[in-house]
């Protein structure tokens, strides 16, 4: 496979050693994957008899077991993905890297976690194996207690004063904290950049998949006159408009993709009913983000909520809200080529953790194909941004996490929730 060709070529994202594919979420070597496993099977407690900052290398990793592991978990180690019975193989829980929390860190370095894992399974039997700060929802998401801890303010431009406004009360304490999602880059700088070309075999599949996709504008009208109000069923009807354009946009997409032929149509039904949400967000967010976050915002502009609706919000719709300001922050801040996103579009889709699949183990392959494509492209295109590459993939699973936490907002809120985002954003952009 292309994937396994590109992953000799590639360096341990904890060592520098030679990497020899992805293991538990991660690029790296025989050696970290094997040492990161024994660590957490056998509930090992290191310490570190420096500053806690020791240099790993090839040569150096085996001098502090306790900075090894570190670096680990720092560079999305995924623990869930260790099998229980600690046989060959992992359990593919994530596509990629995984975030937790430096709390949480620091609990499972000095031996804390092992210790409630333990009592968890004592009292309660097996029934749950997972710890609270790296449990995996049913779309595969780090759990939201872990993504809040951060002690960062986030800046929800101009959203407080909507809702003080509004509502007249502040935004609740916790829903001022960034998620914890894309500072695990920073922790250890990456290998310095280095010129290089990209693999022939990448660009052309590349290609392929931009030849899949529709980049051109959404035909859905979304223009009111000046001086009209909308109403709540107006902007509601107008937002299932948009998500039948873009739901058929994904259907049209499947049958264009150059891997059409290696699925079975059953699989194919499987994954588009499983990830359809996360697609349209995707695609809302980078390739179609101008009219959503133009055109959208300034039809949701023309909606005034009752008291009512604003009193009857819901607090996981306040979640909801808080994320996807903060992704597309993210999103504004990379600027999403068209290549990134044709690639991150095809990662996502490929999951091989949906159930009822049948080919599990070919989409692996696939899914493999495309992250090393979409690394291999990152990384000729943008040189000088080392961390460009996990930062895209960390976005994947707040897609995730975010489009599974979407489906539990009544409908009856979403136009309220449209209308705080696309203001909250649409400001924000345009104080810069």
């Amino acid at each position: 496979m292309a994937g396994n060709d590109r992953a000799e070529q590639r360096t341990c994202l904890i060592c520098g050693d030679r990497a020899t594919g992805l293991h538990y979420g991660i690029i790296s070597c025989e050696g970290c994957k094997g040492f990161f496993k024994r660590s957490i099977c056998n509930k090992r407690v290191y310490r570190c008899s420096r500053d806690k900052n020791c240099v790993m290398s090839r040569k150096q990793r085996n001098r502090c077991q306790y900075c090894r592991l570190l670096k680990c978990l720092q560079m999305g180690m995924n623990r869930k993905a260790i099998r229980e019975d600690g046989m060959p193989g992992g359990r593919n829980k994530s596509i990629g890297p995984v975030q937790i929390s430096e709390e949480e860190i620091e609990r499972i370095m000095s031996g804390q976690e092992f210790e409630e894992e333990a009592n968890h399974w004592s009292n309660h039997g097996d029934s749950d194996h997972s710890s609270p700060g790296n449990r995996a929802s049913e779309s595969n998401q780090p759990s939201p207690g872990s993504t809040l801890s951060s002690s960062r303010s986030v800046e929800l431009n101009g959203f407080m004063a909507f809702r003080e406004q509004y509502m007249g009360m502040s935004v609740p304490p916790h829903y001022q904290y960034i998620p914890h999602l894309f500072s695990y880059s920073g922790h250890s700088p990456l290998l310095p950049p280095q010129a290089r070309s990209l693999d022939p075999q990448s660009y052309s599949l590349i290609h392929q998949l931009l030849s899949a996709e529709d980049l051109e504008p959404l035909g859905t009208p979304m223009l009111i006159e000046d001086g009209y109000a909308v109403t709540q069923a107006e902007l509601f009807a107008l937002l299932c408009r948009l998500a039948d354009e873009l739901l058929f946009r994904q259907i049209a997409w499947i049958k264009k993709l150059p891997f059409f032929c290696e699925l079975s149509i059953k699989d194919y039904t499987c994954l588009l009913s499983s990830t359809w949400q996360e697609l349209i967000l995707l695609s809302s967010l980078t390739v179609y983000s101008k009219q959503i976050f133009g055109e959208l915002a300034d039809v949701t502009a023309k909606y005034s909520p009752s008291d009512e609706e604003l009193h009857r919000f819901s607090d996981e719709g306040m979640e909801v809200i808080e994320r996807l300001i903060y992704l597309y922050h993210k999103f504004h801040q990379l600027k999403v080529s068209n290549e990134e996103y044709a690639c991150m579009k095809a990662i996502n889709f490929l999951n091989q953790d949906i159930r009822g699949l049948t080919s599990a183990s070919q989409l692996e392959q696939l899914n493999k194909r495309y992250w090393y494509i979409c690394q291999d492209f990152t990384e000729y295109k943008y040189t000088h941004q080392p961390n460009r590459f996990p930062d895209l993939m960390m976005c994947l699973p707040e897609i995730r996490y975010i489009a599974g936490k979407m489906v539990n907002v009544p409908l009856e809120q979403l136009p309220l929730l449209f209308k705080v985002v696309l203001h909250s954003c649409k400001t924000s952009v345009g104080k810069e």
